[in-house]
């Protein structure tokens, strides 16, 4: 509740306007209009609420109520200007506010993803924020049908679902570069997944990537990046999980980290197939089917809708082309390794 003597500052002037308002019938100046916007303003800025103000306001027009015969419409419309102009100036200085904090958010957000402010200073501004950097950080990355920016609903809905269960756990929440950011601390993994469900019912059937806990301010960059690198790695292996951790697809980049040795084998073990009728492709596909369904051929013509016979030609073909029998297993690992090296590097599609 607002003091009287302290809202006798907000009141500036206004017993006055009253009496005048009362003795003429006249309307508010521009001037006096403009006095009870800034008033309204300084009092928003000083913290206080506009309902106890409205009552301050209320309870002044009672005390300094004319006598004057006459004057009571006059003075209700005197009073209906004022106020009126000082809680146009009051939400004003909110909605400035508001913008001010959502800027002072979104830089936050950036410096903290791109890593470019001094660690300390991030560190200090991000206790405003509700994240404590001296704690290991883990972050995921959701990408929709479509870009979303902080204005979405969806982020709205995202983020009311996550409070709602979790209450205060310093989770935030924001948008970069279209896609929904997560940053939760590395140990409340559940935080993570319900993030994740939330995300890919909110926008039509996203992909959500997680990576790995991180510490330091420093951390978050990095389970950041490793979040999009993750969602990359997803798309080009053409997975179908909704949520994909970067911790489960560790082996993938440790397979192209040397991308020239990748490329050879690939182009050794696979290139002959583009000698087949129709190209490499389909015969590519049976290959990546025929691995992901255990090496068993009738769940692989399943998948295929192809009858175990026509599959068993295929993999006779591919035999024939490239030397390797796909069901042997000295010549399994060496062809599903390079299956995997032309998903990663999208050949035939792209020259290696």
């Amino acid at each position: 509740m607002t003091e009287p003597e302290t809202a006798t500052r907000y009141l500036d002037g206004y017993a006055q306007i009253l009496a005048e308002v009362s003795a003429t019938g006249r309307r508010l100046t521009r001037d006096e209009l403009n006095q009870r916007r800034a008033l309204g303003e300084r009092a928003a800025e000083d913290g206080h609420s506009l309902r106890g103000l409205v009552r301050e306001h209320l309870a002044a027009t009672r005390a300094a109520w004319p006598g004057t015969p006459g004057s009571t419409g006059s003075v209700l419309a005197a009073v209906e200007q004022a106020v009126d102009a000082f809680a146009e100036g009051y939400e004003r200085a909110q909605r400035l506010a508001v913008r001010e904090q959502e800027a002072a958010r979104r830089e936050f957000i950036d410096d903290l993803l791109y890593g470019r402010s001094d660690l300390g200073r991030l560190a200090e501004r991000a206790e405003r924020f509700g994240l404590v950097l001296s704690r290991a950080h883990a972050v995921a990355v959701a990408e929709g049908p479509q870009a979303y920016d902080d204005t979405a609903p969806v982020i709205r809905q995202v983020e009311a679902a996550l409070i709602a269960r979790f209450g205060d756990r310093r989770i935030l929440l924001a948008t970069k570069n279209g896609q929904l950011v997560c940053i939760a601390p590395g140990d409340q993994d559940d935080v993570l997944t319900c993030f994740a469900e939330q995300a890919h019912a909110a926008t039509d059937g996203s992909r959500v990537a997680v990576g790995r806990p991180q510490p330091g301010a420093g951390g978050v960059v990095h389970s950041y990046e490793e979040a999009l690198s993750t969602l990359e790695l997803a798309d080009r292996l053409g997975l179908d999980e909704r949520v994909v951790r970067a911790a489960d697809l560790l082996v993938y980049p440790v397979l192209t980290r040397d991308r020239q040795a990748m490329a050879d084998l690939v182009l050794s073990a696979l290139g002959p197939l583009k000698n087949a009728r129709g190209g490499a492709e389909p015969l590519l596909r049976t290959l990546q089917v025929y691995f992901d369904s255990g090496c068993t051929a009738a769940e692989a013509a399943r998948r295929l809708a192809l009858s175990v016979r026509a599959l068993t030609y295929r993999l006779e073909r591919i035999h024939q082309l490239t030397g390797a029998n796909p069901a042997d297993p000295t010549h399994r690992y060496t062809l599903q390794t390079a299956v995997i090296g032309a998903r990663l590097l999208d050949w035939p599609a792209q020259e290696i």
